[in-house]
């Protein structure tokens, strides 16, 4: 009953958060939704927590939305250092890549490589290869990889996880078309609204998921 509890306490903080950050983002005040966002961030790092130290859940879960926490602080709320935010999404993607593994995903080492070839060698080809994009191509293959492999784990936690990184996946398409549209086109709008619309439901996603099997939703 508390695990029940905690985790409706939870997805209700999360979706007021969420209903407040859309509101502005929708009326043209990000810079003002910018303090909300993060707190849903922290918000899921939160609650992972005790789903792993109390409740015996996945124990690379925290450690994965930290990383995600300190990324964010360099993308989102300082909005500079950005090799360094990307970097750090690397290694949630190497975090979740363990996890996978240890739930019984295979290794997939021609999938990983051959993404991660294939969006740099992409990058090359569209003339885009500057050191910060191709660290952004490298990061995204790894997501991509996770995200297929996410599908073949079994189980309450491993659904929940694998619709998590689907979004995730969203949310880095609208972040590149955000970056590579001009401004004052109508896709521009919509990824640069999109990007969080995605974003902060994946991470309640992953972080739902790091409960254990019996106390997961869906």
């Amino acid at each position: 009953m508390e695990r029940t509890k905690y985790t409706a306490a939870f997805l209700a903080a999360e979706g007021a958060l969420y209903a407040v950050f859309l509101a502005l983002d929708l009326a043209g005040r990000g810079g003002a939704a910018v303090p909300v966002k993060y707190a849903g961030i922290l918000l899921c790092l939160g609650f992972s927590l005790p789903a792993c130290a109390k409740w015996g859940g996945d124990k690379l879960v925290p450690l994965a939305l930290a990383l995600t926490a300190g990324a964010d602080w360099f993308l989102l709320v300082r909005n500079d250092c950005y090799p360094l935010g990307i970097a750090l999404f690397l290694c949630v993607q190497t975090a979740y890549y363990l996890r996978l593994r240890r739930g019984g995903a295979p290794a997939a080492y021609p999938l990983r490589a051959g993404l991660a070839l294939g969006t740099e060698l992409g990058l090359y080809i569209l003339h885009l290869a500057n050191p910060l994009n191709l660290l952004a191509g490298l990061y995204f293959s790894q997501l991509l990889s996770n995200t297929i492999l996410a599908w073949t784990v079994k189980g309450r936690p491993g659904r929940l996880f694998a619709l998590g990184l689907a979004l995730f996946v969203g949310c880095d398409v609208c972040v590149g078309l955000f970056n590579a549209l001009p401004a004052p086109s109508p896709l521009y709008s919509a990824a640069s609204v999109g990007m969080w619309l995605f974003y902060l439901p994946s991470q309640a996603l992953i972080a739902l998921s790091a409960l254990p099997e019996k106390e997961a939703p869906l």
